[in-house]
């Protein structure tokens, strides 16, 4: 778009000139008319300079075993065999406009599956200390260190298994205030988010229910060798109760709670997470290490423990589970070369009550069931624009006797190739 400007400023101006030489030399005219034009195109161009237009392609290849769940095209046709698919997993266009104090963030997302809204908010900094914001839309969860990571630069093709089930889409409709100091000041390094959320993802909200989320953060570096951070979250909400039937942990399985009261009321949402990131240069190469781990309570269905994100309110029974998970990812590059390694571990257990075999009486089923993946690939970074992704998971289900399809551990792992631009 500015060269495009800057092209037609060229021409007019060009033409300007000409035409304004020749009548300066006929009819001996000023040319002040020429200069008012060109003002014009500079304050344009200035105009143009506030917006900033970004993106990202990441077109894959899968692989998986008949019981996997892939992340491009629609599910296996013929369950009793291996499957694979392609397809654009992110196609992301991102506009930002910042004048003033004010700056208005847009992001699409477009696939082969249709179009769909990542980012819809507006940004206020306050302009004497420039240490406080407020951000209102739809926009990134401040929550941990995974779910704000860019897609476009996280080194796994996927956030963990913990966080596409507790924060499924990653961003909630709400309004957040940001505290952190001048980048002059020593108090910098730390951060506090604190906001009021829908509490259902990119859907409109159906409830009159709120959700927290306040996040305290610290990032430091030693002599730009060494960079690391940390971070507590808290999340405080509750998920709307369709039906009167409450199940709650008792012993190794649920008892029911019936009472009429519970029929509109909201069951308890509640999450403690920490994270750590570290990243040091060395003779070998980068060395990035990353962690998190949660815990806390989840209201979920009988069949899974999946946050709700449906633009209607939930008309299940609600099982009231005790959770803990995370990850631990290592990335080790090579020296100058362009190619990184990948080892990562996640684990969720949705109900820490219950396990192995007691899994499929006392009222538990499939959503009690833990799952842990291993993933380990490469990465190689073409230039600043391309990078490709060659990626394996093994995932392992906990293993129940007496739930039917959990006997053994589910014919699931995939596989995952994927070419990445960036704009």
């Amino acid at each position: 778009m500015k060269k495009l400007l800057l092209t037609v400023a060229y021409i007019l101006t060009g033409t300007t000139l000409f035409a304004q030489h020749d009548t300066t030399m006929v009819q001996g005219k000023s040319i002040s008319d020429l200069e008012q034009k060109i003002y014009e195109i500079e304050d344009a161009l200035k105009d143009v300079r506030n917006l900033s237009v970004s993106g990202y392609i990441q077109t894959q290849f899968q692989y998986g075993e008949k019981d996997a769940s892939l992340k491009v095209g629609s599910a296996n046709e013929n369950k009793e065999k291996s499957y694979n698919r392609v397809g654009i997993r992110r196609g992301r266009i991102k506009f930002a406009y910042t004048r003033g104090i004010g700056t208005g963030v847009f992001q699409l997302d477009l696939t082969e599956k249709g179009l769909g809204l990542k980012d819809a908010y507006l940004k206020l900094t306050d302009p004497w200390l420039n240490s406080i914001s407020a951000s209102v839309g739809v926009f990134d969860r401040p929550f941990g260190y995974e779910i704000s990571y860019s897609s476009s630069l996280r080194e796994s093709p996927e956030r963990s298994t913990i966080f596409q089930t507790l924060f499924p889409e990653e961003r909630d409709l709400g309004a957040r205030i940001t505290l952190q100091a001048p980048k002059t000041s020593p108090w910098n390094i730390l951060k506090l988010d604190v906001g009021l959320f829908a509490g259902n993802g990119i859907k409109s909200e159906i409830d009159n229910h709120k959700d927290f989320i306040g996040q305290l953060s610290i990032n430091n570096s030693i002599k730009d060798i060494i960079k690391w951070g940390a971070g507590v979250s808290y999340y405080n909400g509750g998920v709307y109760q369709g039906k009167k039937y409450i199940y709650k942990n008792s012993g190794n399985g649920f008892i029911v709670d019936s009472s009429a009261n519970n029929l509109g009321s909201f069951a308890k949402r509640e999450y403690v997470g920490f994270n750590l990131y570290l990243t040091a240069y060395s003779a070998i190469g980068l060395t990035k290490i990353t962690s998190e781990y949660l815990f806390g309570t989840q209201p979920g269905a009988k069949s899974n423990s999946k946050s709700p994100n449906a633009a209607t309110l939930p008309t299940n029974d609600v099982y009231m589970r005790q959770f803990n998970g995370g990850y631990v990812m290592l990335v080790q590059d090579f020296g100058t070369l362009p190619v990184s390694a990948i080892v990562k571990y996640d684990w969720y257990d949705p109900n820490t009550k219950s396990k192995g075999d007691e899994i499929g009486k006392n009222n538990t089923d499939a959503g009690d069931v833990a799952l842990n993946t291993t993933g380990f690939g490469l990465q190689w970074k073409i230039n600043t624009n391309f990078r490709l992704t060659g990626y394996y998971e093994l995932v392992q289900n906990e293993k129940c006797i007496n739930l039917k399809g959990y006997e053994t551990d589910k014919k699931d792992n995939a596989f995952t190739c994927r070419l990445q631009y960036k704009f």
